[in-house]
């Protein structure tokens, strides 16, 4: 029996294919009066793909979430270790949420599009529109902590329901989280287990979506160029988009990460950058911060110093848990996309953004698309049409290479600065 030998292209080059697919549709679509045609049978392929994201962000969030926190186990037996890696990770991934928030604000990517074409945009998607009009009054019309008061569900299983109320799933998954860590470990063992059987299920699932991708992508993009009649603009906000999102995260990497290392260990940066290097590689061309672990443990053991106890415990929970570069992009591409459909956010819902990227980036996986699911949980949070996933899928691979790095990169400069700060205790 002879062995096939078809070729097998990866995810990222079909989504390519299919984006190119779609835009070449879209405007064949608009030339030969096929527009309805687009609307009631290739539309829906790519409404399903959205339907399927959502699909999984509830139960993805809430056990990646509790796989993350209670990954921690040795907490009780390295708490000062625990504590400092969990709050460096934290803060890191806040600040860098923030610094993609003043990006996205400051060049204001998605507002290129001309006062009409907008309009558009926003009949098109009234609806949700609307729904997010009405969520931002309620919100103003509460009291200063209405904010932490929405935070706690009544019903965790009306909220499981609902998107647009991740953070009390977030909330919850943390209560779980902390109670779980508190029992004795012989008796959530079970919990455990099944945690972890889940997860390698979520896993498997966003596997399976991601294959569906290229279809989504095409039937999206398709519906979305005959929306706008094949419009220059929209070519031009999504340019700026990938422009800004790119060089933000190199910034981050050659800005923000060098500066950690400055004020808070003795490594020369330079010998930092040229140690972390290989990881780095490997991360660009894996988009996987899980598939590099093994390469960044190498290199942060063997080439920075940094001892095994502190290597082993850090870097394995920052593949979890700290997800930097992946939370800049969500923050970027939150407020891109609701620039896109003339939605203007508040202060509060912007706070929104940073808070729920950074409680999701610890449920993040880290896979490749891992944070594409995490970005519906963030639109949702603040009612931005998941819909807009059309306008950035297509060069979701290149940005996912670049922010992987920041990922991997992130892992390693917290696991610095943890090993300079035990260093020092361990002199005085």
């Amino acid at each position: 029996m002879k062995k096939s030998n078809k070729k097998k292209y990866p995810v990222w080059l079909k989504i390519l294919i299919g984006m190119f697919l779609g835009i070449i549709w879209g405007l064949i679509a608009t030339r030969t009066n096929l527009e309805n045609f687009t609307t009631d049978w290739v539309k829906p392929w790519g409404m399903i793909f959205i339907k399927l994201l959502k699909l999984i962000a509830v139960p993805i969030i809430f056990i990646s979430l509790v796989k993350g926190i209670t990954s921690v186990t040795d907490i009780a037996k390295l708490s000062r270790i625990g504590l400092k890696t969990l709050g460096l990770y934290v803060v890191t991934t806040a600040v860098t949420v923030v610094l993609g928030l003043l990006v996205v604000n400051t060049f204001k990517p998605g507002e290129s599009f001309s006062e009409e074409k907008r309009r558009e945009l926003q009949e098109v998607y009234s609806t949700s529109a609307e729904e997010k009009q009405e969520v931002a009054g309620s919100v103003r019309e509460q009291s200063p902590l209405f904010f932490f008061e929405d935070m706690v569900p009544d019903n965790i299983f009306k909220a499981a329901g609902d998107n647009t109320k991740m953070l009390q799933i977030i909330f919850f998954a943390v209560l779980s989280s902390i109670a779980m860590i508190l029992l004795e470990a012989s008796k959530v063992t079970v919990v455990h287990n099944l945690i972890d059987s889940l997860n390698e299920i979520m896993l498997k699932i966003v596997d399976l979506i991601m294959a569906f991708a290229p279809i989504g992508v095409f039937a999206l993009l398709s519906a979305l160029i005959t929306d706008f009649a094949g419009d220059v603009q929209l070519f031009v906000a999504l340019g700026k988009y990938a422009f800004i999102t790119f060089f933000g995260i190199v910034a981050v990497l050659i800005v923000f990460y060098p500066l950690l290392i400055l004020l808070f260990t003795k490594t020369r940066i330079k010998d930092f950058l040229n140690a972390i290097f290989p990881a780095q590689l490997v991360a660009f061309t894996t988009s996987s911060s899980a598939a590099t672990l093994p390469v960044t443990i190498k290199q942060c053991t063997t080439k920075l110093g940094i001892s095994e106890g502190v290597a082993n415990f850090v870097l394995p929970v920052g593949v979890t848990i700290n997800m930097n570069g992946s939370s800049f992009y969500q923050a970027i591409s939150a407020v891109f996309i609701a620039q896109v459909f003339g939605l203007d956010l508040s202060i509060t819902q912007q706070l929104t953004i940073v808070l729920t990227a950074t409680l999701a980036s610890i449920g993040a996986p880290g896979v490749p698309g891992g944070a594409v699911i995490m970005l519906v949980i963030v639109l949702g949070s603040v009612g931005i049409p998941a819909e807009g996933l059309a306008l950035i899928l297509g060069i979701e691979r290149p940005l996912d290479m670049i922010r992987t790095v920041a990922n991997v990169t992130g892992d390693a400069t917290v696991a610095t600065i943890v090993e300079a700060s035990e260093s020092k205790n361990n002199h005085n």
